[in-house]
């Protein structure tokens, strides 16, 4: 059963989440919270496996929330979904570098959100191309953000920085096999290895990893 916290302060938004959820045999609904601070406090209580995030909430905002939550050592198998009504290059980049695992907007078809929560329980990352793109924008257009390797970047040997670079353009682990002439398998394990060495919640996390490193371009 994959436990779902809800985090909106839009009334009927909560409502048809928990009726899209609790629809489902596989995963239930098991706090709401109607702005950022209540939010932490009953994630931190619930401890569920997914946060959908709203952005824009009273008290604080669902990025410091995220990032709060993301901090917490004893939040380390909760994952967060950000959603919201604005797709801002702003949203998109802050949401991945405080520790979301995917973003998503609040005209995604039911479906999709299903697929999301279920996707992101998992322990993927819901990333896709047009994302990744975002995030690259936002290190080419902003020269006030300095790139700042990630300390443990040296213990990666050539192949996993190549690899993790290839993540931050947005492959999948059967797109870098192809791209290195190697078995999706052993993309996998490059893949894994790197997100232990530096200590990456997720293949979100090492999407921006390859940019403060410079392994992304």
């Amino acid at each position: 059963m994959i436990d779902v916290l809800l985090a909106d302060d839009q009334d009927l938004v909560r409502l048809g989440l928990n009726a899209l959820i609790g629809s489902e045999d596989d995963m239930r609904v098991v706090g709401e919270a109607a702005d950022g601070l209540a939010a932490v406090a009953l994630a931190r209580e619930t401890h569920p496996d997914v946060i959908l995030m709203d952005v824009r909430m009273p008290g604080i905002d669902g990025i410091e929330a995220t990032r709060r939550l993301a901090a917490d050592e004893t939040m380390t198998g909760t994952r967060v979904i950000v959603l919201t009504t604005f797709e801002l290059d702003e949203y998109v980049f802050d949401a991945l570098r405080h520790g979301a695992s995917g973003f998503l907007t609040k005209d995604t078809k039911p479906a999709e959100v299903l697929r999301a929560i279920r996707l992101v329980a998992a322990g993927e990352a819901l990333l896709s191309p047009s994302v990744t793109r975002r995030v690259v924008r936002e290190f080419a257009t902003r020269p006030s953000r300095a790139r700042k390797p990630h300390p443990q970047l040296d213990s990666l040997t050539d192949r996993e920085k190549e690899v993790v670079g290839l993540v931050g353009e947005g492959l999948s682990n059967e797109d870098i096999a192809e791209r290195l002439v190697v078995s999706p398998a052993t993309a996998r394990t490059h893949v894994s290895r790197a997100m232990i060495k530096l200590g990456a919640r997720d293949r979100a996390q090492l999407v921006v990893f390859a940019y403060q490193s410079g392994l992304a371009f």
